[in-house]
């Protein structure tokens, strides 16, 4: 497969996700009595547009998303069934459907890449450094399964290298799954020493060697794996953010619109067979469709977790003062929020095409 032929997937796939984003909005939007004026596939000129009852539907030339255009969503224009009439729960179900309507795609198309699956591989425990102290039953054993790694779950085959590579600290609390029963390290946490490799070389580090585990693809292990997997990128968008406030990342490593396309065409030219770069290409996939519904729930203005956020503030103004934050606020606080968001993006897409040429 050409080079184009993955950058024209990698943008379709990411226009996809953005459309799918909006229907949330939609759907949930008219189950709630909301008018939906347009539902839009696509950006940009118009090719086709069809009026289904009072919305028109439309396919626009650009693959790169869509929108959902409700009555008053940032203003009450005296229609009775405009958004900002709304009661807060139907505010609150319209606004977090997009994300649940990509973190769903996403579990969707693990899903399909599992239902193939001859086993699942987790991190377990397959040896220790010489010298380490707490090899034993009171310890740690060679085949303890790792559960948790400082409140980081373990969830699928490669995480235990990763939590403990970006560990910081000198200490390290740990959970196992030994016989099926969680076994922790209260007592003795694991500190981090100086150790001699394979190699004859020393290092510093925790003296673990990570093995893997397999465990049967059972129908009910593929829905299992299904949703640790999910859950697995949920906690990548969590550690990845404390990652970037914590210094261990900086802006610089954030990746916008071209560095991901960037990345979907090395993912699927790196693999060996067409149906290799398919399913990793959907993999990838999975894992932005999840990123999306987890980052745009983010209490940040502008987006629609910042809306839940003031959503929120409402409830405790008319609880407290028995009145709402006045709309001119939140179009005010939601514009600041968005011209941040789009000099983050113009950043970060500088930052991507410059790499591409380096």
């Amino acid at each position: 497969m050409s080079t184009v032929i993955y950058i024209l997937a990698a943008i379709l796939i990411f226009g996809f996700l953005i459309a799918t984003h909006e229907l949330g909005h939609c759907i949930v939007a008219k189950l709630c009595g909301v008018q939906v004026n347009e539902y839009a596939i696509g950006m940009g000129p118009l090719l086709w547009q069809k009026q289904f009852g009072e919305t028109l539907y439309s396919l626009r030339a650009l693959p790169i998303g869509g929108y959902c255009a409700m009555e008053g969503e940032d203003e009450d224009t005296g229609n009775e069934r405009a958004f900002v009439r709304q009661k807060a729960w139907k505010k609150f179900l319209i606004l977090v459907a997009g994300a649940f309507m990509n973190f769903l795609t996403g579990v969707v198309i693990i899903f399909v890449l599992y239902s193939g699956a001859g086993a699942f591989l987790t991190d377990e425990i397959s040896g220790f450094a010489d010298g380490f102290p707490l090899e034993g039953e009171n310890g740690l054993m060679v085949g303890d399964v790792f559960y948790k790694i400082d409140g980081y779950r373990t969830y699928v085959r490669g995480d235990a290298s990763v939590f403990l590579s970006y560990h910081k600290g000198d200490t390290i609390d740990l959970t196992v799954i030994r016989d099926g029963k969680k076994v922790t390290l209260n007592d003795f946490p694991m500190t981090r020493q100086t150790y001699t490799g394979s190699d004859g070389e020393e290092y510093t580090g925790f003296g673990l060697y990570v093995g893997v585990h397999a465990e049967n693809a059972t129908f009910l292990n593929k829905l299992r794996y299904t949703w640790l997997g999910a859950l697995d990128f949920v906690q990548l968008v969590r550690f990845s953010l404390i990652q970037l406030f914590t210094g261990g990342a900086s802006v610089k490593d954030l990746t916008g619109p071209v560095g991901i396309v960037s990345t979907m065409t090395q993912v699927g030219e790196q693999s060996e067979t067409v149906m290799d770069a398919v399913e990793n290409i959907f993999y990838f996939a999975a894992l932005l469709a999840v990123n999306l519904a987890v980052m745009n729930l983010l209490p940040f203005p502008a987006l629609d977790g910042g809306r839940v956020l003031f959503l929120l503030l409402d409830q405790i103004s008319l609880f407290l003062f028995h009145r709402t934050v006045p709309e001119k606020y939140q179009i005010a606080v939601n514009a600041v929020g968005m011209a941040a968001l789009l000099t983050l993006m113009l950043f970060v897409t500088v930052h991507d095409v410059i790499k591409l040429f380096q």
